[in-house]
């Protein structure tokens, strides 16, 4: 009972922190408030592919479910990638009644922090926002696993931050997901385990200038991983993989200096991903790392407590 609380009290302490490097949305409402349409979703859409990536990860990680007898693991789970100088940078065009139009290489929001100016008729000026100099993007978050009803475990992961400053806003995170132990149905000399599943997400982020959600977005992963247990004294070692299909989408409402309210709705994005990973597996806890291949390549890492059952 002592350890259970320790690990509920450990969890509880993580949920306090969902995110690693979050800007505030303030400061993203003041940098884009200039744009409109395309030069927004082009100014933002390395910040939506970022917040995409890393939600697809942590969930495909030891196809082998148990098949009997109760089982519950409290996991930190830390997610994350690096941009690359490819994200930095965008094509704008001028708005407004800024003449002559003009097209320009300029920063991303997570580009150089200096605005790009450039001269027009009659002596006037225009400024394209910098960005908010970030080379990295990672987020933080519980997540627990409970198992096994013949072979079937169920995800959840949750985190908020009530922030209690107006320029940041509230920040949640919470997914729901379910995995089932295929390989059960094999030849019990099936070399590899198997199972098939799909998990829920939805993260909100910030607080724009209405005092509504900043972002809001929503991930769909439905895939199939397979693992191989290698005993090693008295723990195992096993290397794991997943192909899985996600569908994403990220929505935005800020306020525009030029054209008042503004949502922007980015393309939902359908992609293809390949993780790879390895657990090491003790009797009560779990260390695991993997590298996700997709559209935005990105990186995870966790530890697990419990009756895991592997």
């Amino acid at each position: 009972m002592r350890n259970c609380r320790r690990i509920v009290t450990g969890a509880a302490a993580a949920a306090l922190v969902v995110l690693l490097a979050f800007p505030a949305a303030a400061q993203i409402e003041d940098q884009i408030s200039v744009y409109t349409g395309e030069n927004a979703e082009g100014y933002l859409q390395p910040f939506s592919d970022a917040v995409g990536a890393t939600l697809n990860t942590g969930f495909f990680r030891s196809a082998y479910l148990p098949t009997t007898g109760f089982h519950i693991g409290i996991e930190v789970l830390i997610m994350g990638l690096y941009f690359s100088d490819d994200d930095k940078t965008f094509d704008a065009t001028t708005e407004g009644s800024f003449m002559p139009q003009t097209t320009q290489t300029v920063p991303t929001v997570i580009g150089d922090g200096e605005a790009v100016l450039i001269s027009g008729a009659s002596g006037t000026g225009y400024a394209f926002p910098g960005g908010l100099s970030l080379n990295s993007f990672g987020m933080l978050a519980p997540q627990l696993r409970i198992s096994s009803l013949r072979g079937t475990e169920f995800v959840g992961r949750y985190g908020r931050v009530n922030a209690g400053d107006a320029e940041v806003g509230d920040i949640t995170l919470w997914g729901i997901g379910v995995r089932h132990n295929i390989s059960q149905y094999f030849k019990e000399d099936f070399p590899v385990d198997m199972s098939v599943g799909g998990i829920y997400q939805k993260f909100k982020g910030g607080e724009n200038s209405e005092g509504n959600d900043l972002m809001d977005s929503d991930l769909l992963s439905i895939g199939a991983n397979g693992s191989k247990r290698f005993p090693i004294g008295f723990a195992t070692f096993e290397p794991y993989t997943a192909l899985s299909y996600n569908s994403y989408q990220m929505k935005l409402e800020y306020s525009s200096d030029t054209a008042g309210q503004q949502d922007v709705t980015f393309e939902r994005v359908n992609t293809a991903a390949w993780t790879l990973g390895v657990n090491f597996n003790l009797i009560y806890a779990n260390v695991y790392a993997e590298y996700i291949v997709s559209k935005t390549q990105s990186f995870g890492f966790g530890l697990a407590l419990g009756s895991l059952g592997y």
